[in-house]
């Protein structure tokens, strides 16, 4: 089978490996369609995310979903031929972490596309892959593309629920790439009255406001624009922050009203934070990673019609051109979610 192999910053390779075979309590599933996420831009583009670099070749991907073509001994509740999306988070289960429901934060944790441990975990953008049971959650009624969003999803619902109570909530959404897009969607259906998304890209502001932001606001040319939201000690009550940038979350501060809470979703490195008026203000500051038992309610969401993913999905190209992809993916002036196809 083929498989997408990065080896080094901008070394992105297809390469065969040998099929693999269903064990006791798995699957064999054909990916349809994989979503290139921002960490598998890191890889490509910087050879690995911070600290954590690659140090042997590793296959990308984590967002896919595909279809069942074989089933292990034992396993029940699936058939062959079901579209399923695969759940990249693979918990050890038995970590002091997991026993206390804090799946996402587990010890030996084999998160598809990961070089934080060493062996490094193998993604997911390959022809076939054998997961477990556990991990499909079944996708009936969605396009594989729509499928193979319910991780960015289930990571937008983690940080929601984190954030508390939504319900008349004044909500800002710092970064309009796919995950801002998403908390757009996640506040508007928790029932947020107002929801402002920020970015410096007119293309994905547009895109927000297409998906339920009241404004879109680019603050590389309209920077101002936030001084309204500025008097009596600021106006929005929940902050998510996904673009990973300091001077994003700075900008945020004099607007947040009193005991607001911020939820950290980006990764863009290390910052420095204004400590001071944030303590002043009381605002409570909640980092958000990745996600567990989120996913399969994310699939449930997408199913019943209440989250449609669809606009976020700009392209899709056969992942023999996953070069040509990632560079696209890369291109916030024109692409959101860019997927493969493995059709």
């Amino acid at each position: 089978m083929k498989t997408i192999v990065a080896h080094a910053a901008k070394d992105l390779r297809i390469e065969d490996r040998d099929m693999p075979e269903p064990g006791a309590g798995q699957v064999l599933v054909k990916i349809a369609a994989g979503g290139i996420c921002g960490s598998d831009l890191h890889y490509y583009n910087h050879g690995g995310i911070g600290t954590i670099q690659l140090k042997e070749p590793m296959i990308l991907g984590h967002e896919v979903a595909g279809h069942i073509t074989a089933l292990g001994a034992g396993v029940s509740g699936l058939s062959v031929g079901d579209l399923v999306a695969l759940s990249p988070s693979r918990p050890c289960g038995t970590c002091r972490f997991c026993m206390e429901g804090m799946q996402n934060h587990c010890l030996d944790m084999r998160f598809y596309g990961s070089a934080m441990p060493f062996p490094h975990i193998q993604g997911a953008f390959r022809e076939y892959i054998t997961a477990d049971a556990a991990q499909c959650a079944p996708a009936g009624d969605l396009t594989p593309a729509e499928a193979a969003t319910a991780e960015p999803l289930s990571v937008v619902l983690h940080a929601a629920r984190l954030a508390g109570d939504l319900m008349g909530k004044r909500v800002l959404v710092t970064g309009c790439g796919p995950i801002g897009l998403l908390a757009v969607l996640a506040a508007r259906q928790a029932g947020a009255i107002e929801v402002v998304a920020t970015d410096i890209a007119d293309f994905t502001l547009q895109k927000a406001q297409e998906v339920g932001a009241d404004r879109g606001i680019n603050v590389m040319t309209d920077a101002a624009a936030l001084d309204t939201y500025k008097a009596d000690k600021g106006y929005f009550d929940v902050l998510f922050e996904c673009s990973g940038v300091a001077s994003a979350l700075a900008a945020a501060v004099p607007i947040l009203r009193p005991r607001g809470t911020i939820v950290q979703l980006g990764l863009g490195g290390d910052m420095t934070l204004p400590v001071q008026a944030m303590t002043a203000k009381e605002l409570q500051m909640r980092g958000s990673f990745r996600f567990h038992a989120e996913f399969f309610t994310a699939v449930e969401m997408m199913r019943s019609g209440r989250l449609d993913v669809r606009p976020l999905i700009t392209h899709s190209l056969p992942f023999g051109q996953c070069v040509d992809a990632f560079e696209l993916a890369a291109d916030r002036s024109r692409a959101l979610k860019v997927q493969l196809s493995f059709a």
